[in-house]
């Protein structure tokens, strides 16, 4: 690879354009108006605008984005995560013009996206997973006789989901009356799909991804786990490694069903394994995420290894070095989410200006961001602003460097939610590793906010 285009924006863009760089590849920034200063499009060889500020006529228009990479000469594309990162479409639009995507095959994509078929496929292959339909369900009567014969609760899900959208716990048969409907069409408003299916509702359970790396010569092993298990409807908020609850036994079975899913699929590329996992340490698949993660900082931190180096490595069709036997595993890592929203005004984004920042630093601390003082938070996308990830011997060190991060961390001229992450990480249930995926809403929005 020559040049890659970073189809993205943000931290993501930024920490793609360092690894390409350290790799001596140029890179092509692109950029909608309103991100015209934002500072990927500085840090890169190139920079090219591909539209209006809506992400539907720039950071998802096709057709600028293939352009831009046909002007300025570049033979690949970095998705990063989010807009087309999934996008089997995208994948094989890029395929056809002689571009490389740097992600798995545009078929992979719409295998695993497919969650109810992504399912069935694990089911097949061996993996645990979670009771529920064979499928997508085929009515409403169809989702009354699987939910009796799985018994209550269940959860209600789009097969094409994903960030918490299209998704209705249900207690009764009442209940799903109720939200069959309400799910098909939040299905097909996110996903332009409206496919469903069902599943037995795990309650109280941790969230734990493996992450896996897959060459195109049959070679794959996995990273470790990640607990992801800290959200808020569903969307992460801190992530840790390893995980607090996770005995050795049960780490070495996910590992093994996470390599599974992965030559089931026929996957290439970096990507993660998604679990549940109830209070008996049972697992169960959940999804795939077929793409770098937010969260993909921590476990580069443990081992050593470069998610996105051997992302690129795996695009241009070298093979793994790493063995699984050469993974290593250092100490304990924990990632805050630092958002440009208020939480005491129920998360309200908040865009606008930074007038004044800091952000902390000293032994064991990395942030991702791509903020500067001065720069102005648009309004138009994630308000995700930056990432601090903590590294200590133990999780007690990283929980106290995290705790010492935040405390320099100042952000001003915008509302931030770092006050809220630190009531997290200070909450005594939190310290003893005591908590599931209704933690934050039982804990803190009830007791503290």
């Amino acid at each position: 690879m020559n040049k890659i285009l970073i189809a993205n924006r943000g931290e993501i863009a930024v920490r793609i354009i360092r690894a390409c760089k350290e790799m001596n590849i140029k890179t092509v920034a692109v950029y909608s108006e309103i991100d015209k200063d934002a500072m990927h499009t500085r840090l890169a060889d190139e920079a090219i605008c591909i539209g209006p500020a809506n992400s539907a006529k720039s950071y998802l228009n096709f057709k600028n984005i293939i352009e831009a990479a046909n002007i300025t000469g570049a033979d690949s594309i970095h998705p990063g995560f989010g807009f087309l990162s999934e996008n089997s479409q995208f994948a094989k639009i890029c395929e056809e013009s002689n571009i490389k995507f740097i992600g798995p095959s545009y078929k992979v994509i719409d295998l695993m996206g497919n969650k109810s078929n992504a399912k069935q496929l694990m089911k097949q292959s061996g993996v645990p997973v979670v009771p529920g339909s064979e499928g997508s369900i085929r009515g409403l009567k169809d989702a009354m006789e699987v939910a009796k014969k799985i018994g209550y609760p269940v959860i209600l899900k789009a097969a094409a989901g994903g960030g918490g959208k299209g998704i209705r716990i249900v207690e009764s048969e009442d209940e799903i009356e109720a939200n069959y409907n309400i799910v098909k069409q939040e299905a097909k408003n996110s996903f332009n799909d409206d496919e469903i299916y069902i599943e037995k509702f795990i309650k109280n359970p941790r969230h734990v991804e493996i992450q896996v790396l897959a060459d195109e010569h049959g070679n794959a092993i996995h990273l470790g786990e990640r607990d992801c298990t800290v959200q808020r409807k569903h969307q992460k908020v801190i992530e840790e490694t390893p995980g607090p609850t996770i005995d050795e036994k049960t780490r070495n079975k996910m590992g093994e069903a996470a390599i599974k899913a992965v030559k089931a699929s026929g996957y290439t590329s970096c990507g993660t394994v998604e679990f549940l996992m109830d209070s008996e340490k049972n697992f169960y698949f959940m999804e795939m995420n077929t793409r770098i993660q937010v969260e993909h900082p921590i476990t580069e931190e443990r081992t050593g290894i470069d998610i996105v180096k051997e992302q690129i490595k795996i695009a241009a069709g070298e093979q793994l070095k790493l063995k699984q036997k050469d993974v290593e595993f250092r100490g304990w890592c924990i990632e805050c989410r630092i958002n440009a929203e208020n939480p005491s005004k129920n998360f309200r984004p908040c865009p606008g200006k930074i007038t004044g920042l800091n952000l902390p630093g000293g032994n064991g601390i990395r942030v991702d961001t791509a903020i500067y003082e001065g720069y102005t938070i648009p309004p138009t996308y994630d308000s995700m602003i930056a990432k601090i990830i903590a590294h200590g011997v133990n999780r007690n060190e990283a929980i106290s460097k995290m705790k010492r991060a935040l405390e320099e961390t100042v952000i001003e001229g915008v509302d931030t939610n770092i006050d809220f992450l630190f009531k997290i990480i200070k909450n005594h249930n939190f310290i003893r590793g005591e908590f599931d995926t209704s933690f934050i809403e039982n804990e803190l929005l009830i007791k503290e906010v």
